[in-house]
């Protein structure tokens, strides 16, 4: 990269319309059919740059118009090529959207139909867990515009279904994800059967280092827009974190939907067993929950978002990788069951409530192990996230049980220090007199720390007795026994090997 242009974008004068960027009148119907007058910050500043084809490295959060801004240019700049033919030789693939999960590929896909429903543009998106025949027949019949996964469109290259050789423009969308997801050998592959002259468009919630070499890799002088930095969060998003014990974290997620009536929320899961395990418990409480992830079939995962959206199902529970891409509006909430373990990944999670101005509220739980995640976090947005205490889910000290009567337990072992053994003794006048030795030994057995219980077995007292040496003379060993001692009796024999005691011969 030889060089690079910086474009921060600021605010849009409330005067900027479509209109100014001098797009076409079936975009600009299609714009004012979704009710669209006014562009974003990234819109504002990556349409004129397209038009004037250079690439672009566009650093955008989820939510902020970035696929408007790279979809209506493409748009614009294919309208050249537009043609009512039937020839499917007419419609060469001529502008490819990759993206790193079928959610993603879908919402995007939706919003070049809208863009460009009053154009003959053809377009389609292809991804896996799907049956190929129908996406086959799709583009065997020729499109300008093919949205996709890097896997299933590698399927349909080598299938020959596809062909890449006309491809003009070249869109990589949320690139940090699909690196994190291994693509990067797809995505070479990918790139090296494009042409060689085209312009390339990628865009990224942060600016890693891997990123920096992949665009550096295919990207000619491209101009950089900066929306917003990977640690910014949404102004009107309140965040709040509560810290509980590891084992009551389904119970608070329950108590907080509850307690705040959502009705559309958003959970995530850093595992996938996580989230169905989640989601079971919630459904077995009486809160209608689904659960996506990538166990599940493309077609689970549809039905759940659709009927999410339709309200049908109040709580979906999520992995990142399942969620990311999933454009839903007038989210209320957002909960973190487990802090992510990318700090980034926080931000893109919560920027799904607090979308075009609306407010919104970011939860999340967390435990005594999580402690490191959550400083991570904050040193990433820079601000100290408000602690919330939640009543009757309170936190025992390290080393400690909960305090009596927090759950109806007993107080374990050692938690009496601190009331003193004063009072212990104090409080026992109260309770009765003090047991006798047997009473207290028909009591259940006190625990010593983790290990077994000691075995208590019955001795037998002879083995407690002090040895008690014997004052008898030791015979001597001569056979005669002197001042007319009778002799020693010759020793018994005790057995004979095999053949027990010899049978005495009778005279």
């Amino acid at each position: 990269m030889s060089e690079t242009q910086n474009t921060e974008a600021a605010a849009v004068e409330p005067s900027v319309t479509f209109a100014d960027f001098g797009l076409a009148p079936e975009i600009l119907r299609a714009l004012t059919d979704q009710g669209y007058v006014h562009p974003t910050p990234i819109q504002a500043q990556a349409i004129p740059v397209v038009l004037q084809g250079r690439d672009v490295m566009g650093a955008a959060q989820t939510g902020t118009g970035k696929t408007a801004g790279f979809s209506l240019p493409i748009i614009q700049l294919l309208l050249a090529h537009a043609n009512s033919s039937m020839s499917p030789a007419r419609h060469p693939v001529r502008a490819l959207v990759l993206t790193p999960t079928r959610e993603l590929a879908v919402q995007v896909a939706d919003n070049v139909k809208a863009y460009s429903r009053h154009t003959p543009l053809r377009s389609t998106v292809v991804f896996g867990g799907m049956d190929m025949k129908g996406q086959t027949t799709i583009l065997k019949g020729g499109v300008e515009i093919v949205i996709a996964t890097p896997g299933r469109l590698l399927d349909h290259i080598e299938q020959k279904n596809v062909s890449l050789a006309q491809v003009q423009m070249l869109v990589m969308d949320e690139a940090d994800r699909m690196l994190d997801m291994g693509f990067l050998p797809d995505l070479q592959r990918i790139i090296n059967l494009l042409p060689k002259k085209r312009q390339n468009l990628m865009f990224s919630a942060t600016f890693s280092p891997e990123i920096k070499k992949l665009a550096n890799s295919f990207l000619q002088q491209p101009v950089l827009i900066e929306v917003a930095r990977s640690n910014a969060t949404a102004d009107k998003v309140t965040q709040i974190v509560y810290k509980v014990e590891e084992e009551q974290k389904r119970d608070v997620v329950e108590f907080l939907i509850r307690q705040r009536e959502l009705k559309q929320v958003i959970i995530f899961s850093n595992t996938k067993i996580g989230a169905s395990r989640l989601s079971r418990h919630l459904e077995q409480t009486g809160i209608k929950a689904s659960a996506i992830h990538g166990d599940k079939t493309q077609q689970e995962r549809m039905a759940a978002l659709d009927a999410f959206k339709a309200g049908q199902i109040e709580v979906l529970v999520a992995t990142d990788v399942a969620a990311r891409g999933l454009d839903i509006s007038d989210l209320p909430c957002v909960i973190n069951y487990d802090l992510p373990y990318n700090a980034e990944d926080y931000v893109h999670r919560i920027g799904r409530t607090g979308r075009a101005g609306a407010s919104g509220d970011a939860l999340s739980v967390y435990s005594d192990k999580d402690e490191r995640l959550l400083a991570d976090i904050e040193k990433l947005i820079k601000q100290t996230i408000t602690r919330g205490e939640l009543t009757g889910f309170a936190v025992r000290a390290r080393g400690r049980e909960f305090e009596r009567g927090e759950r109806g337990e007993r107080p374990q072992r050692g938690e009496r220090a601190e009331r003193g053994e004063r009072a212990e003794r104090g409080e026992r006048s109260e309770r009765g007199p003090r047991r006798s030795e047997s009473e207290r030994s028909e009591r259940a057995p006190r625990s010593y720390g983790a290990g077994p219980l000691p075995r208590r077995e019955k001795v037998d007292p002879w083995f407690l007795k002090p040895y008690e040496p014997s004052n008898a003379p030791r015979p001597e060993a001569n056979a005669g026994a002197p001042n007319g001692a009778a002799p020693a009796k010759p020793k018994q024999k005790i057995a004979a090997l095999l053949g027990g005691l010899p049978k005495p011969q009778q005279s």
